[in-house]
């Protein structure tokens, strides 16, 4: 256990006494924190972030400091990312793109994907994001569930994964790049911020409108979209001071892509709605790097994922001391488990633990969390926010769930809805997201314990999902990728233990007759993999198999893959198909 102290904080955190702010907090209360639209016209994400802190004198305060690969270096003022927003949202006017209508962004790090962000809020279009290390595929598959209409794109990303896909979707009406570049059926974002008004008034938004599309792998079927509404705000914005003890003058840096839920989530909204400076780096991990950004930029509240943490511990102890990281005052985790090793380590080498929390695409914002006055029990994800209320159940045959509360006891980790950020549903499949839900729970598909303390604890995931660098990769995507080389003939995919990624994703692959196993044969499905997924999704590892064990209704017991793979128990095979 690490303990907190109960006096003397540099900073008298938000949250002192956690069970107190339990016991008073309220939802509807937080509400007030929060400015909402001017007329009374409802609530909007992009109002919140951006025009209320210029409507009330806080224009002048840097928004976002980015900094490029190369050594650039911009900031933009909550003012100039108001007009900068304001002419993205006139620009989609201008395109006759609806209310509801979705824009997707692929890019990187740069100030446009903010801009398109949040001017796209503003328009009430729905925003979403997309990984620019994905392949054809992942993007081809999300923009088909999506409806994309519009997508924000680079010319490179869109010569090397997008333009062979335009036939592949029809509803995808414009594609603006960032560069302009002149390739064919595009069009110059620039030329067309630089005609629109920089003046822009957001019209009436209900607090169920949609506002955001995150997409989450699935063990079966097709990527999930979870839809999420403009009164995810107040979620972002509460858990931006509860969870990461945000502090006015706080300078910021989540260093997660806004191409996943975390990046969108806590790199854009819920700091930008307490009015801080966000540092954005454009550049791919490398440890002294992030040290200089700490030490240069006066990083105060620090959000990264465990994988960072335990590359950044890779590097050792020394490198950090050779840096000022005097400004730090909270260092927060999320992604996967945080091991206990990471933890202690922070305290050794960076002066401060790191505070693991827990959350999904699907819940929107953080759920639970060691908070800043709460003493640490290394290994743990904390304990719910004030407003959350978690269990532990156990799904029984009928498809109902009963509650467990004896503490150390392991089962699914449920949450009680009603929270603001909580998804509203996956896109096109309602039957899907009602299986989320028995009894009156959101079944989570996490298995955890929680102590007798309160103290929740990861044990793993109830299905096949695989979490690699903090990022969930579906198997039955990976699977259907080998499935399009000529060679394959079935393809099993699992997550293997790797102690700094998490997991590394492992294929097994039998071949169809004709085609002999060997070295060459791999690096090219390897290669396939990678051409057709992207560098994140795609297997590390294939090994050739003859046969993939599946239940006798035909379906791939990575389960058991799994278990062979690590040597342990097989379990329940009863329903293996017999061999042939």
């Amino acid at each position: 256990m690490i303990e907190k102290p109960r006096s003397g904080w540099r900073v008298a955190p938000n949250m002192p006494a956690y069970e107190e702010a339990r016991a008073s907090f309220s939802w509807a209360a937080a509400e007030h924190e929060l400015a909402g639209l001017p007329g009374d016209k409802g609530l909007n994400i992009a109002h919140e972030a951006v025009d209320r802190h210029c409507l009330e004198g806080r224009g002048g305060r840097q928004a976002l400091r980015w900094l490029g690969r190369h050594g650039e270096r911009k900031v933009i003022t909550y003012a100039e990312l108001s007009a900068r927003t304001n002419r993205f949202a006139q620009l989609l006017a201008g395109l006759g793109i609806r209310p509801g209508e979705r824009v997707f962004s692929l890019l990187g790090r740069i100030p446009e994907l903010y801009i398109a962000a949040l001017g796209t809020l503003k328009h009430r279009a729905v925003f979403c994001p997309l990984f620019s290390a994905f392949g054809p595929e992942p993007i081809r598959a999300r923009m088909k569930i999506g409806d994309a209409r519009v997508l924000v794109t680079t010319s490179a990303l869109y010569r090397k994964k997008v333009a062979a896909l335009r036939d592949a979707l029809p509803d995808l009406k414009h594609v603006l790049l960032v560069e302009g570049g002149g390739e064919p059926g595009t069009e110059d974002l620039q030329a067309l911020l630089a005609r629109a008004s920089d003046a822009y008034e957001i019209g009436a938004t209900s607090p169920e409108d949609m506002a955001l599309l995150h997409f989450t792998s699935g063990t079966t079927g097709t990527p999930k979209g979870a839809i999420h509404v403009h009164q995810a705000v107040l979620s972002h914005h509460v858990t931006g001071a509860l969870a990461l003890d945000f502090h006015p003058g706080d300078i910021f840096w989540c260093t997660a892509d806004p191409g996943w839920v975390t990046g969108t989530s806590y790199g854009i909204i819920s700091p930008l709605t307490h009015g801080l400076t966000c540092v954005v780096d454009e550049a791919d991990f490398d440890a002294e790097r992030w040290y200089r950004i700490l030490q240069d930029e006066r990083v105060t509240v620090w959000y990264t994922a465990p994988t960072a943490v335990r590359m950044l511990m890779k590097a050792g102890d020394e490198l950090p001391r050779r840096f000022d990281l005097g400004a730090l005052r909270l260092i927060a985790s999320v992604g996967e488990p945080l091991n206990p090793e990471a933890v202690l380590w922070g305290q050794r080498a960076l002066g401060l633990p790191i505070h693991d929390n827990w959350w999904q695409t699907e819940t929107g914002g953080i759920m639970v969390a060691n908070y800043a006055s709460m003493d640490i029990k290394p290994g743990s994800m904390g304990r719910p926010l004030p407003g959350v209320v978690a269990a532990i159940v156990r799904r029984l045959e009928d498809g109902s769930v009963e509650q467990v509360d004896e503490p150390d006891r392991e089962g699914e980790l449920a949450l009680r809805p009603g929270w603001p950020s909580m998804f509203r549903g996956y896109l096109h499949e309602e039957e899907r997201y009602r299986k989320c839900f028995a009894k009156g729970w959101y079944l989570t598909g996490d298995l955890a314990r929680r102590d007798k303390d309160g103290y929740f604890w990861f044990v793993g995931r109830a299905d096949d999902v695989i979490k690699s660098m903090g990022h969930l990769i579906g198997p039955f995507e990976v699977e259907s990728a080998l499935l399009e080389h000529p060679a394959v003939a079935e393809a099993g995919v699992i997550g293997r233990p790797e102690p700094v990624i998490g997991e590394l994703v492992k294929a097994f692959v039998s071949l169809k007759e004709g085609f002999t196993p060997g070295e060459a044969l791999r690096r090219e499905l390897l290669a396939h993999a990678r051409t057709r997924l992207g560098a994140v999704v795609a297997p590390k590892e294939l090994e050739f198999v003859p046969t993939l064990p599946r239940t006798r209704s035909g379906k791939i017991m990575r389960r058991l893959l799994k278990a062979r793979e690590l040597g342990l128990p097989e379990g329940d095979t009863s329903t293996l198909e017999a061999p042939a």
